[in-house]
């Protein structure tokens, strides 16, 4: 891509882990595929994974070098939100992806994002799966419209300008995301939400990305029962606070 070889940003990459095992060493082999002609460090943010997770990192440490690749792990799981914060404090760059480790954000989007925000001066670049050439990859009928129904009523609640509200894949300008994760309280699924919807809130200019969001592959999804009590506790809260 021609606009990152005049590109001199670094880009400070988050990804927290719990029991990735399985999917580490792939998507970052990808990312260092689509980034060919950038400067960026990965921030591998581990929950103390009992699965061997942080020793396959440290092996990539190896392959790519630790000033690529930066282990950060901490003694147990402490929730998504504290992850980005920790992440941060020992990010470079002068942006920040965040993204999960699953491969259901796939790194051939990471460029894309980096033109959109090259492009714009965008604060903040979000992929999307509700606008055209959005979408699911791996999901029932019922997981589908579980998604599609929580993300309509946050749009009907909230509007907050932007058409994937829960979605976790997303590029910040390193201040902006600083600024706005200061002032975030929730935790785990719905921190994604409040923080797009505080970003909103403080007028920062925010891009959208179309994205495929592909149902994980290996390993078993965080997201149960407990998770959609918070989000609809964390939807009550943004509502009376924003």
């Amino acid at each position: 891509m021609e606009e990152t070889n005049k590109n001199k940003n670094k880009y400070s990459i988050i990804i927290p882990t719990y029991n990735e095992r399985l999917n580490i060493a792939l998507i970052v082999y990808l990312i260092f595929k689509h980034l060919r002609d950038v400067d960026f460090e990965i921030i591998v943010v581990d929950d103390g994974s009992p699965d061997g997770t942080q020793e396959v990192v440290k092996q990539l440490q190896q392959l790519y070098g630790e000033d690529r690749i930066l282990l950060r792990p901490r003694p147990k799981k402490l929730g998504l939100g504290t992850a980005y914060i920790h992440g941060l404090k020992h990010a470079s760059g002068s942006f920040v992806v965040i993204m999960d480790a699953d491969l259901s954000h796939h790194p051939k989007y990471l460029p894309s994002f980096i033109k959109k925000q090259l492009e714009t001066g965008a604060s903040i670049v979000t992929g999307t799966r509700y606008v055209r050439s959005g979408g699911v990859h791996g999901w029932n009928l019922m997981r589908k419209l579980t998604s599609r129904g929580a993300n309509v009523l946050a749009q009907t609640l909230l509007w907050p300008g932007v058409s994937d509200l829960t979605g976790s894949f997303r590029l910040y300008k390193k201040s902006v995301l600083e600024d706005v994760i200061s002032s975030c309280v929730s935790k785990g699924y719905v921190f994604q939400m409040e923080m797009i919807v505080r970003a909103c809130r403080k007028g920062y200019h925010i891009e959208e990305v179309p994205i495929t969001f592909v149902d994980r592959v290996f390993g078993s999804s965080k997201l149960g029962g407990s998770e959609i009590v918070e989000y609809l506790k964390g939807l009550l809260y943004l509502l009376i606070t924003t």
